[in-house]
């Protein structure tokens, strides 16, 4: 199989003939390699010219996996190859969180399917209760979802369960949810079926186009208390076609909670260009995908909230680059911060002309669209010696991030390649280079990283034993901390609380002094007082900093709904949306037109409820008698029990 690390405009799929159909590994066979396996354990090493040892592999093995277990501290790799007989076939090896295999040297196998000999889409996850579930369509045209316990053992048997009622039969996708269960979702080329697993099988949803587009190549999000975005595309038939990127929400009853929202307006291109999704920390998600359409190829980036809806105002997204008639911008990897929800994202320039020479930048953007870094930051210049196999996450708490990726040696010498990787801070300046493997041997790189979780992150890929690269075969991989070391990593240390406000509620007014509808917001603040609150005004996109010493805020608003979000700011991070009595974390709130009620102007305030400063600040007093010299709005009721906004210039005597 050719190394997967160099990036190309096409899908590449494997076209080899079919084997003879695999005999079913016993079980005691799995036992004994348990049991001897016992003595052969290896463990993160702290040298790129020998790294960790993981699974014996097949020279033909490929398409690998990651994903570490956060409950557990363990890691699962998949992989696939020819090995057992049954087609092109699933392999999964657990480590441990100190780099040592658990499951024998050669993993295990999944072989109660028959597969094809192409590749029609694998995808893996781990699940909170410390398992991991391998999902795939199988040569019989069905999904199936397999699960196995860090023992070893199969809960739904090795056959797995049969997603979809029997619909659906390629690229299958899969995403973990907090309770134990995943998400998984597959399509036949003309619609896409979801399903919810946990303890039984929910029932399975059918997305399609009632317009008679095809709906295929989704992706999975998951949003706040285990509901699930999927993104998906909508495109005719053909290798070149009118494409557009929707998503929508369900919960895991199969009901809808958020409607079909386009994210991406038709353009034309290759089918084959497909795009990816990553959450974005917030119930919501990114979108970014790489397509010709409108110059040379770039990498454009869309954005949808909790609601399902749209946060960029261009329907055809945000390029990470400038386009130049003379590049492109393709394969991009991507990481959210934690802290501001940026998009952070890696990906490679190549010369149009010939598309040998290979750099790769890093772009970071905000949930609007604002590109913060202009045309990237340069993390490497290769010339025209190839590379790929790029990821990037970023630190766990919001305070860097790293970008991974392969280096080829020379031009002429295929996929030989050192792994390299670059730490950042948050601001995009280097800190650190290391080194991860320094053996350029042949090797085809995983499809992804682990992610940072308690301060390593972990990179994986197989090497060659051809005569060319004289690699020793095998899977192997590394870790690599935050501060760029490799085998012993000290987990990092976690940052002052970053607790947000409480208690956000709100009440609209008409403020007869100015003539205008208002809204006055007030909430409980957090133990340790923030540098500031940032108040988001959804429909608006608008962002307003209020100092950290108050509590509440006014603001003149033009009757209508609208959506308020708080959130405290510290010296290191954001918090959490502020959560109203009612336990959401936004503020629902409706001003009416108050012009249409008559009230007069003359009638006094009996009663004072409330006053606030010109700037919005509540002020802890109701005596008027008490305040400093200065302009006030004072809330009040009238004889008639009116509530009523008047101001006040109160000069001193």
């Amino acid at each position: 199989m050719a190394a997967n690390w160099r990036p190309l405009l096409f899908l590449l799929f494997l076209d080899f003939d079919k084997p003879n159909i695999f005999t079913m590994k016993r079980l005691f066979i799995l036992v004994f390699a348990l049991l001897t396996f016992s003595v052969m354990q290896a463990q993160w090493v702290n040298d790129p010219v020998n790294n960790t040892f993981i699974a014996n592999t097949s020279a033909d093995a490929g398409e690998i996996y990651t994903a570490t277990n956060h409950n557990t501290g363990d890691t699962y790799v998949q992989w696939s190859s020819f090995v057992g007989g049954n087609g092109w076939s699933p392999t999964l090896q657990r480590i441990n969180f100190a780099g040592e295999p658990q499951w024998g040297v050669s993993g295990i196998h999944i072989a109660g399917h028959q597969f094809a000999s192409s590749s029609q889409g694998f995808a893996m996850t781990t699940t909170t209760d410390g398992g991991v579930v391998s999902c795939f369509a199988a040569d019989d045209d069905h999904s199936y979802a397999v699960k196995i316990n860090p023992d070893g053992t199969f809960p739904w048997g090795e056959q797995g369960v049969q997603l979809f009622n029997g619909l659906g039969f390629s690229r299958v996708e899969v995403i973990a949810t907090d309770d134990g269960g995943i998400w998984a979702l597959g399509f036949d080329y003309t619609n896409l079926y979801l399903q919810y697993l946990n303890e039984s099988a929910g029932p399975v949803v059918t997305i399609h186009d009632n317009g008679g587009q095809n709906c295929m190549f989704g992706k999975l999000t998951l949003g706040n208390d285990n509901k699930v975005f999927v993104t998906y595309e909508k495109l005719g038939s053909g290798m070149y076609t009118n494409k557009s990127i929707y998503v929508a929400g369900y919960n895991t009853d199969g009901t809808q909670f958020s409607p079909e929202t386009q994210l991406m307006a038709e353009q034309t291109f290759q089918s084959t260009y497909i795009h990816s999704a990553i959450s974005d920390g917030m119930g919501g998600g990114y979108v970014y995908i790489f397509h010709p359409a409108f110059y040379n190829f770039n990498v454009y980036v869309f954005h949808f909230d909790q609601n399902g809806n749209s946060t960029i105002m261009d329907p055809n997204g945000v390029p990470v680059h400038s386009p130049d008639s003379n590049n492109l911008y393709i394969s991009a990897s991507a990481t959210v911060d934690p802290v501001s929800h940026d998009i952070i994202l890696v990906y490679e320039q190549t010369d149009d002309a010939n598309q040998v020479q290979c750099k790769i930048y890093v772009n970071r953007i905000t949930s609007y669209g604002e590109v913060l870094w202009g045309d990237g930051i340069l993390v490497l210049d290769n010339g025209v010696v190839p590379c790929g196999g790029y990821n990037i996450d970023a630190f766990e708490f919001g305070d860097g991030f790293v970008v991974t990726y392969f280096k080829g040696v020379s031009q002429t010498s295929g996929s030989m390649a050192t792994v390299e990787a670059q730490g950042f801070d948050m601001n995009g300046n280097n800190i650190w280079n290391t080194q991860m493997c320094s053996s350029n041997y042949s090797k085809t790189s995983c499809r992804n990283s682990t992610g940072f979780h308690d301060g390593q992150n972990i990179i994986t890929w197989i090497n060659s034993t051809d005569a060319v690269g004289s690699g020793p075969g095998g899977m192997y991989g590394q870790n690599i901390g935050q501060n760029g070391e490799m085998g012993e990593v000290a987990p990092p240390t976690p940052p002052a609380p970053c607790d947000a406000p409480t208690n956000f509620q709100g009440e609209a007014y008409y403020n007869t002094a100015t003539g205008s509808s208002a809204a006055v917001l007030s909430w409980t603040a957090p133990e340790t007082q923030p540098l500031h609150y940032n108040l988001y005004c959804e429909g608006l996109k608008e962002i307003i900093e209020i100092d950290g010493q108050y509590d509440s805020y006014y603001t003149d608003r033009d009757p209508g709904d609208y959506v308020f979000k708080l959130t405290a700011v510290y010296e290191d991070c954001e918090s959490n949306f502020a959560p109203t009595p009612d336990g959401e974390d936004y503020l629902l709130l409706e001003i009416p037109n108050f012009q249409s009620v008559t009230e007069s102007t003359d009638e006094p305030i009996v009663t004072i409820t409330k006053i606030y400063t010109m700037t919005g600040q509540l002020v802890n007093e109701t005596d008027v008698e008490h305040l400093p010299s200065g302009i006030y709005l004072i809330q009040g009721l009238t004889r008639n029990g009116n509530l009523v906004t008047r101001k006040l210039v109160n000069s001193k005597r």
